[in-house]
C-alpha cells in the first residue's frame, strides 16, 4: 500500500470521526438540556471516571493515546454543556453588574490613592491612568487598598509585577484578601539614576537609599560599587530621593527617576543604571466595585488548587479546550497550610467572548473559592 492509498483510507476515517463526533456533541446538548431540567451539575466526575476506565481497557497498546483523545472529547463536552446550562452562578452575578457598571468609558479624572510620594513611579502610573486624576500619597501599599476600602479615594494604583524583578507578592496577598477589581492596567518603562546632593562625586557615596524592587533592579551597579557602600531599603524611590534632599549629606545617594533631581534638587551621578534596557513595570488600578470597561482583554484570577496529581492540569485543561492563552501562572502559598498552593492566572481573553463566561463558571464550579479579579485593558 503506497503512501496516497494510506491518507487515501485516513482521510476517509476523518470523514466518519467528524460525523460520530458531532453526534456526540448533539448528545451532549441533549445531557445539557436534561440537566438544566432537573438542576443538575455540568460535572459529573463519576461518569468521566467511568468512560476514561472502558477506553483504557479497550485499547490496548495505544491506550496512552486514547485516553488522551477520550479525555479532550469529555472536556470539549462539557464546554458546550457550560455554554447551554442557565443555573444562577456567583461568578456570572459579578461579571453582569460589572459590565454594567462600565457601560461608559474609563474615566479620565478621579481620586486616585498611590504609594510614595511626588516624583515616584507609580504616581507617574496614575497620571497615565487617570490623566487628570487627583492623586493621594500614602506610606504603603496596604494604605492604597484601605483609602479605596474606605471610600476616601475611587480608585488605587500599584505596582504588581516588573520584567526584570518578577512579581511583587505583597499585592498579590492583599489581592487575595482584600477582594477587589482590578480595572485597568499600564506598562511603565522604568529607567534608574543614581542622585544626589549638590557638590556630591560618586567616588564620595558610602550609602544608596531606594525601595527594594528599585535595588534589585539594579544589582549589578550596586556591585560593581563594593562592599565599601552600604544599601539601604525604604518605602519608595521618590521618598529615597527627597529623604537625600533634606539630609543635605554628600555621601549618601538615592536610586530613583529623572523627574526626582529636578523636584529635589538633586544632581545626576550616574544614569540608566538598571540591568536591563527593557525594564518595565506592570501597575494595576483597583476599585471598590467591580467594574468592566469597553476594550477589555485581560482577565485575572486567584484559583485555589487541590493538592493532588493533576488537580492543576484539571483547571488548565478548560482553557486549552476554548484556545484561551494564558499569559501569566503565579503561585502562592497557602498561609498555616503545608504544601497547599493558590494559582494567580492572566489569560487574553474579554468576558464579552461567546464561551469565556461559561468557561469562567466551569472553574467556578471545580474550583469553590476561584476569585475573579477582573477583565480590564491594558494602556
Amino acid at each position: 500500500m503506497d503512501i496516497k492509498e494510506i491518507r487515501d483510507k485516513i482521510d476517509s476515517v476523518d470523514e466518519e470521526l467528524l460525523k460520530l463526533f458531532i453526534e456526540r456533541m448533539r448528545l451532549s446538548e441533549k445531557v445539557a438540556e436534561y440537566k438544566n431540567e432537573n438542576t443538575l451539575p455540568v460535572v459529573n466526575k463519576a461518569r468521566e471516571r467511568e468512560i476514561l476506565a472502558r477506553v483504557q481497557e479497550q485499547s490496548g497498546d495505544l491506550e496512552q493515546y486514547a485516553y488522551r483523545l477520550f479525555h479532550d472529547i469529555i472536556e470539549l463536552s462539557k464546554a458546550r454543556q457550560s455554554e447551554l446550562y442557565r443555573r444562577p452562578s456567583r461568578i456570572r452575578n459579578q461579571i453582569e453588574q460589572a459590565l454594567l457598571a462600565g457601560e461608559d468609558a474609563f474615566p479620565r479624572s478621579g481620586s486616585v490613592a498611590c504609594q510614595g510620594v511626588e516624583g515616584s513611579n507609580s504616581q507617574a502610573a496614575c497620571d497615565m491612568l487617570l490623566p487628570r486624576g487627583n492623586v493621594m500619597f500614602v506610606k504603603n501599599f496596604e494604605a492604597v487598598f484601605d483609602a479605596v476600602e474606605s471610600g476616601l479615594c475611587k480608585f488605587g494604583v500599584v505596582p504588581i509585577e516588573n520584567s526584570s524583578n518578577g512579581s511583587i507578592r505583597a499585592i498579590y496577598e492583599l489581592l487575595q484578601h482584600k477582594r477587589f477589581s482590578i480595572v485597568r492596567s499600564v506598562n511603565l518603562c522604568i529607567r534608574h539614576e543614581l542622585l544626589a546632593n549638590p557638590g556630591a562625586k560618586l567616588s564620595d557615596i558610602r550609602e544608596i537609599y531606594s525601595h527594594e524592587q528599585a535595588l534589585g533592579q539594579c544589582s549589578k551597579f550596586l556591585a560593581s560599587l563594593g562592599n565599601s557602600v552600604k544599601v539601604t531599603p525604604c518605602a519608595n524611590t521618590a521618598v529615597a530621593a527627597q529623604q537625600i534632599s533634606e539630609s543635605k549629606r554628600t555621601d549618601c545617594a538615592a536610586i530613583c527617576s529623572h523627574e526626582c533631581a529636578e523636584l529635589y534638587g538633586l544632581k545626576v551621578l550616574k544614569d540608566d543604571i538598571q540591568d536591563s534596557e527593557n525594564n518595565y513595570t506592570r501597575f494595576i488600578c483597583i476599585a471598590k466595585e467591580p467594574a468592566i470597561y469597553a476594550g477589555a482583554n485581560r482577565i485575572s484570577l486567584i484559583l485555589p488548587c487541590e493538592n493532588k496529581p493533576g488537580a492543576l492540569f484539571s483547571l488548565l485543561s478548560k482553557l486549552a479546550v476554548r484556545g484561551i492563552n494564558m499569559s501569566k501562572l503565579e503561585s502562592c502559598p497557602v498561609t498555616g497550610r503545608n504544601f497547599e498552593f493558590i494559582f494567580f492566572l492572566e489569560l487574553e481573553a474579554s468576558v464579552r467572548e461567546s464561551g469565556v463566561l461559561p468557561m469562567l463558571e466551569e472553574l467556578e464550579s471545580i474550583s469553590e473559592n476561584c476569585i475573579f479579579l477582573g477583565n480590564y485593558s491594558m494602556v
